[in-house]
Parts: C-alpha cells; sequence; structure tokens
C-alpha cells in the first residue's frame, strides 16, 4: 500500500477554489467586461461628479467669502467667521432650525403613525385594496410642485375649497389666510408634506408586513392574545428592519424639506427652512456663496448622522 497522503496546505486547498473563479471570468466574453466595466464606471462617475466633488468644493467655499462674480481671485478666504456669523448674528438660522425640527416631530408624530395604520388596515385584504394602495400612493408619485399647486387651491383665501367649506358651515363670514398668516402657513405647509408622506410610510410598513411570518401571528392568536396585543408585541418588534429605514428616511425628509415652502411663499414670512436658507444666499439677489455654502455644510453633517448611525447599526447586526 502507499503511503498516506499528507496534510493539504492552505494554499493547495485554496487553488480549486480560485481556479473555479478564474474559470468563471474566463468566460465572459470582452464585450461582457467592457459592460461590466461601463456600468461600474458609469454610476462611479456621476456620484463623483454630481455628489462627492460639489460637497466638497461646498465644504472648501464655507471658508470663503465670494458672491459668485468674477473669477477665483475674488475669493477671499474667512475661514470660520461665516459658521461664527451664521450661529451668532443670523437672524433666521435659529427660526430655520426650530421650523426643521417641527417638521421632523410632525412627521413623527403623525404622518408615520397614520401610515402605519393605514398599512395595518389595508394588510387584511379587504375589499378594494388594489384601489386604496393606488389612491393613498398617488401623492408620492405626483411631484412636489403640482402638490404644491393642488394645496395651493385647497387654501386659496377667497375661493379655495377648505374656506368654503368653512364659510358655509360657520357663522364667521371671514375667510382665512392659510398661506399668508405666519402663524397658520407653517401648519398648512405640514398638512399638505404628511398627505404625501403618508403614502410613502404606508407602502414601506405595508411591504414589511406582508415578510412578517404567519405563524406568529396564528401562535399569538393560540395563545390568546387581541389583535392590538399581536400587533405591538409580536408584528411590530419583527419590523425592527423596517421601522429603522422609516426613521432615517423621516428625519432625512424633515431636513430636506424645501419645494412646497419654496413654492408657496420662497420660504419666507413663517417658513422659513434650512434648505431654503441655502438656496436664498446662494441664488438670490445678494449671494453670498460662502456663507450659503456653510448653511449647506451645516445641514450636511445634520442629515449624514443618522445615515451612518443607521450604517453602523446595520453592520453590527450582520456581524452578530
Amino acid at each position: 500500500m502507499g503511503a498516506p497522503a499528507g496534510p493539504v496546505s492552505a494554499g493547495q486547498a485554496g487553488a480549486p477554489a480560485r481556479s473555479r473563479r478564474r474559470s468563471h471570468f474566463s468566460v465572459l466574453t470582452r464585450s461582457d467586461r467592457i459592460t461590466l466595466a461601463a456600468m461600474v464606471a458609469v454610476p462611479t462617475f456621476l456620484i463623483v461628479f454630481f455628489i462627492l466633488l460639489p460637497t466638497l468644493l461646498s465644504i472648501i467655499l464655507s471658508l470663503s467669502s465670494w458672491n459668485g462674480i468674477g473669477g477665483l481671485d475674488q475669493i477671499h478666504w474667512v475661514g470660520l467667521t461665516n459658521y461664527y456669523n451664521l450661529v451668532v448674528n443670523y437672524q433666521s438660522f435659529w427660526p430655520a432650525v426650530a421650523h426643521n425640527v417641527i417638521w421632523l416631530i410632525f412627521f413623527l408624530c403623525i404622518a408615520t403613525p397614520l401610515g402605519m395604520f393605514l398599512a395595518v388596515l389595508l394588510d387584511k385584504e379587504i375589499r378594494g385594496t388594489r384601489f386604496y394602495q393606488s389612491a393613498l400612493f398617488l401623492p408620492v408619485v405626483l411631484s412636489l410642485a403640482i402638490v404644491g399647486f393642488i394645496w395651493q387651491l385647497i387654501y386659496a383665501p377667497d375661493d379655495g375649497i377648505l374656506n368654503q367649506v368653512l364659510h358655509t358651515t360657520s357663522t364667521d363670514k371671514g375667510f382665512i389666510d392659510w398661506l399668508g398668516n405666519p402663524s397658520l402657513n407653517l401648519w398648512a405647509v405640514l398638512v399638505a408634506a404628511s398627505w404625501r408622506q403618508v403614502g410613502y410610510v404606508m407602502v414601506l410598513y405595508l411591504a414589511g408586513l406582508k415578510a412578517v411570518d404567519p405563524s406568529l401571528r396564528e401562535a399569538a392568536a393560540i395563545d390568546g392574545a387581541s389583535e392590538r396585543q399581536t400587533f405591538f408585541q409580536v408584528v411590530f418588534p419583527v419590523m425592527r428592519p423596517i421601522n429603522i429605514v422609516i426613521l432615517v428616511i423621516t428625519i432625512i425628509e424633515s431636513l430636506r424639506a424645501f419645494d412646497l415652502a419654496f413654492i408657496i411663499n420662497k420660504g419666507i414670512n413663517g417658513l422659513e427652512l434650512l434648505s431654503i436658507l441655502v438656496t436664498n444666499n446662494i441664488i438670490g439677489e445678494s449671494p453670498e456663496i460662502g456663507f450659503g455654502s456653510a448653511i449647506a455644510v451645516v445641514l450636511l453633517l445634520v442629515a449624514v448622522g443618522p445615515i451612518i448611525l443607521y450604517l453602523s447599526r446595520a453592520l453590527q447586526e450582520e456581524e452578530q
């Protein structure tokens, strides 16, 4: 009998796997390789050119004073002066921060629970579920410009639908200026924004509910749990990944809120938001590119925080 085979080294064990990978790659033709390279190169170029490069330039310009007129020789470096003036001297900054926080709280406390409630109802496969899903998701499909135009018609002070209804059902014959009154316009815009946000949250939660294992609900029903107890004690904890995604999306949506407020009155007179301050300072009547870039950097840092938190926790869960 021959001598027993010696131990196989790690290099020898890994050789077949490497040869299999090379054989799979060698099957690709030249056109396939060009296609794969293009599929990687084109998105990478777009991300670098339209996202990373403008972000880097904004950070650099935030340290300067420039009105956008003239060449690079007109840029004057001022260090952190723009950030100091933003926090200490700019009167619109803190109201804008407060409005963004109110926007976030309104989304978290009203739009998100309402979207989840609608998802739970539609998950029961009631008659006309497809129609209700389409109708509730329709505002998400519409552009925010169209959404703003629709709600302008609803809120119009003289012939708007809302004022007409209140005029016929109330003894007070006066009309309410929903969008012109600084104490009301923010809440009116939040209702319009939530009309769109509810459909978005509903679809995400509906997808999460469809993915829940039916045996969990059956086990809870056997144990005598009510529908409410089953949802909050069994189903809702299982949808933790969906909850995190919706939380991150809600934070980002509240920070990047811009379109509706700008369409209605260009984000002034009670509708100041951080994103609108960026626009007004960069492309306004008297542009201050450096100062507007400083606001954009602050907004970026606040928006990136939840994303980093979500990715770090997701990676930790995968490792565990």
